[in-house]
């Protein structure tokens, strides 16, 4: 069987190693092709595993044929991607909205306050629906002719892979979206193109596709997380001892382990906040020595520039993207030597539910949008099977994390781990034969809807104006727009400035034009007193 996975970059392909792995081993061929690269390792990691298995292949997409189509597209998508964060269910959650009108172009934003917008919404979904897909697009897909095509994320805003699930089901092949983290389905955009199936972690995301996106619940198969079958049943690379040498941490004493997270932009820095928790943890007796390992988070390295923690006691600021063996070892040893685990919101405290160490958590107003502003932290944190010690102070978290350091806390993780992350044991097995599933239910190729067919000239008109430059101001998101003012703003300062240089020349060149009159009407009249003078003194 020949396998097209396309994700948006190469890192994506961390979260299905496991996967990839096994369905190369089941012999299946697999083409892994990312649209754009990136600098968080994923093109090593894909790299290895080509190296490692003949029935892997790597490369990129191909660039778009119509790059007008494609702006056009974009817009479209990101249009109906703001209209579901106006749903009530939305209102808590500021951040994740407001992510999305950052990206919305102009003309949706206009459109989304009128009394009309239940019916903008659905119409912006049809015409993207009617749009024609792009020629290069089409071809890839037909050219790598696979059994099935399966796609990650997918469901990012504005998402390009759409291109890719519309090519596929037009030439009749099965398709799947891999679910890859658990917070896309709450967080990120619709599902407006369904696939053949839903592969899912869980019956929570179950209830979301159903309940968020209107997938019918027979194209869901819940698989269980794969990315985090890694992790069970797995020892540490070296002692503790060795670990605590390897990251400058004293080895006679517990460690609190600081997992960092990746915040929403305009967040405040963790990296600030880190210090003031670790202030607050030194001013309790229990914790003024105690060891801290702290990991940032690898999107978010640029705010530790500087930071100094070295007046808060032991203290060590280290780790990096786990995505080879060296430093998923690493990242594995940091996890299993710990006593307690802290964070905000970040997988890595589902992780460390699975070594089942305590995981305490801050709920503070300035970390509000990032926590209980999301759909997704509440499965941490309450219901039957949430597992995160909860405070909602400086005061209260360190009382509770004293207690944690210095007795055995009564683990109370395996109902989470059971019911998210394993529901029936181990997934990367379920996940590739749900693949092989959905290869074998090859279905032939739809028809083109005749509402298509009605909307083409109002694709046209759009295509057209897509193309002039009013148009394209139209179609253009506010963060576009006040970087193209910036860019307008500093190209004006730059005219600005030259024009001042200019003039300040033209100024010296004046003043001296300006001296040397004066010198030369001082010089004439010194000569015409000299001459007056030897004339009267002739007489």
């Amino acid at each position: 069987m020949k396998i097209l996975f396309v994700a948006r970059h190469f890192t994506y392909f961390r979260n299905f190693e496991s996967v990839i792995r096994e369905l190369a081993t089941r012999g299946h061929r697999l083409h892994l092709a990312a649209d754009r690269e990136e600098q968080l390792g994923g093109r090593a990691l894909v790299d290895r595993l080509a190296a490692d298995l003949p029935e892997v292949t790597v490369g990129f997409t191909p660039a778009r044929a119509d790059a007008r189509l494609f702006e056009l597209a974009t817009a479209l998508r990101l249009s109906a991607d703001y209209f579901r964060y106006l749903d009530p269910s939305y209102a808590d959650a500021p951040a994740i909205r407001a992510r999305a009108w950052e990206r919305t172009p102009r003309l949706a934003l206009a459109l989304a306050h009128r009394p009309f917008r239940a019916v903008a919404a659905p119409l912006l979904r049809a015409l993207e629906h009617a749009l024609p897909i792009d020629e290069a697009v089409l071809s890839f897909v037909r050219d790598e002719q696979p059994d099935v095509v399966l796609l990650t994320p997918l469901i990012e805003l504005g998402s390009p892979q759409l291109d890719y699930l519309k090519a596929a089901r037009t030439l009749g092949m099965p398709t799947a979206l891999c679910v890859w983290s658990w917070d896309h389905l709450t967080s990120k955009s619709l599902i407006r193109v369904v696939p053949d199936d839903v592969l899912v972690w869980n019956d929570t995301q179950r209830d979301e596709a159903v309940r968020l996106h209107g997938i019918a619940p027979e194209r869901i198969v819940v698989t269980g997380a794969q990315c985090f079958d890694q992790w069970f049943d797995r020892a540490p690379s070296r002692t503790r001892a060795e670990f605590c040498r390897h990251v400058g941490l004293p080895d006679d004493r517990p460690f609190v382990l600081y997992v960092c997270s990746a915040l929403f932009r305009g967040s405040p820095s963790e990296a600030v906040f880190v210090r003031r928790w670790l202030e607050a943890v030194r001013r309790s007796p229990m914790l003024a020595d105690a060891a801290v390992l702290i990991r940032p988070h690898p999107q978010r390295l640029g705010e530790w520039d500087g930071l100094t923690l070295d007046d808060l006691g032991p203290v060590a600021i280290h780790g990096g993207n786990p995505v080879d063996a060296t430093t998923r070892a690493d990242y594995f040893d940091s996890l299993y030597f710990a006593t307690t685990v802290v964070g905000l919101n970040t997988s890595a405290m589902v992780e460390a539910a699975i070594l089942d160490h305590p995981v305490h958590t801050l709920l503070l107003p300035e970390f509000r949008p990032n926590q209980e502003g999301t759909l997704h932290f509440p499965y941490l944190s309450d219901g039957p099977h949430a597992f995160l010690r909860i405070a909602r102070s400086l005061e209260e978290h360190v009382a509770q994390l004293a207690a944690a350091m210095s007795g055995a806390p009564e683990p109370r993780n395996r109902d989470f781990v059971d019911h998210f992350i394993r529901p029936h044991g181990a997934a990367t097995p379920m996940f590739a034969t749900a693949v092989e599933r959905t290869a074998a239910r090859r279905r032939p190729a739809p028809d083109a809807a005749a509402s298509a067919a009605l909307l083409r000239p109002v694709i046209s008109g759009l295509y057209a104006l897509a193309g002039t430059r009013w148009g394209a101001r139209l179609l253009e998101d506010p963060v576009a727009e006040r970087e193209r003012v910036a860019r307008d703003g500093r190209v004006a300062d730059k005219r600005a400035l030259v024009d001042a240089h200019r003039r300040q020349r033209e100024q010296k060149e004046e003043d001296k034009r300006r001296r040397w009159r004066h010198k030369r009407r001082h010089e004439n009249l010194v000569r015409l007193k000299t001459a007056a003078k030897r004339l009267i003194g002739q007489h």
